[in-house]
């Protein structure tokens, strides 16, 4: 049976994360450029909330395994996000957030065929960025204006029932699909659906797409990150794990910052 005041608690606590990150997407993409947003939207903040469900109801070596599943389902996230920025450039909100979606279900499926281990998740998400990266580059073009993206007041309602959906189905079927296939679906890419549902609509497919294109190197830092968490986990005790995943994650999208503040302030 699940802990009803951690599990509500967790609920409520990734609702409001991820409501949250979508928003500052949103506004960072407004007011400093694609590449802002990309690395918000890329931090693992839906992911990280799941993760303190999953630790609150399962051992660490629960929670080890599913970060091994997070990270080979990493690549999938990446295939996501060159798919949508490449439909987003012809096709309507609801063509690209769709057919990028079945490709990610596609791609997750095909992980649950093979035993993974670290050495081959990491192989595995070497091979899709080598791919990925290099194809997005095409779509980074676009750029967008401060009038762009209005907020409404029913934006942060609808993002926050999202995330509440998709924590709710992972963390309850946790508990029968086994840790592999929860770690797959804590990172569903609710935050990068929802951010690509608001700047599609208001600011276009392209401008849309180019936060997706800028997205796929901060992706490498979250595969790092639940590399983190899964060689650690039983080693030094879940939380501490976490907080390392998280601290490898941030300061891969730090340096990345970094490079790119570097770039701009030589030309």
């Amino acid at each position: 049976m699940l802990p009803d005041p951690f599990f509500w608690y967790g609920l409520a606590f990734k609702a409001v994360m991820t409501a949250a990150v979508v928003v500052a997407a949103s506004v960072a993409a407004q007011r400093s450029g694609p590449l802002m947003a990309a690395l918000i939207t890329a931090l693992p903040t839906a992911a990280s909330a799941t993760y303190i469900i999953l630790a609150l109801e399962h051992p660490p070596a629960f929670v080890a395994a599913s970060a091994l599943g997070s990270m080979a389902a990493n690549a999938a996230v990446a295939v996501f996000a060159l798919s949508y920025a490449a439909l987003a450039q012809r096709q309507g909100i609801v063509v690209s957030i769709t057919a990028a979606t079945l490709v990610w279900f596609a791609v997750a499926a095909i992980l649950r065929l093979f035993d993974w281990t670290p050495a081959t998740a990491l192989a595995l998400n070497a091979l899709v960025f080598a791919v990925t990266i290099p194809l997005s580059t095409r779509y980074r073009a676009a750029r967008l204006t401060r009038e762009s993206i209005t907020r409404t007041g029913y934006d942060l309602p609808l993002r926050a029932a999202a995330a509440a959906v998709v924590v709710t189905a992972v963390t309850t079927a946790s508990h029968w699909i086994g840790s592999f296939a929860s770690g797959v679906f804590a990172v569903f890419p609710i935050v990068m659906g929802s951010v690509a549902v608001i700047m599609h609509s208001r600011a276009g497919g392209k401008a849309a797409a180019s936060v997706f294109a800028y997205a796929q190197p901060p992706l490498v830092g979250l595969c790092l990150g639940f590399l983190g968490v899964h060689s650690l986990a039983e080693a030094i005790g879940v939380w501490w794990a976490l907080a390392a995943g998280l601290a490898i994650t941030m300061m891969w999208s730090a340096t990345l910052w970094l490079m790119q503040r570097a770039l701009f302030l030589n030309r």
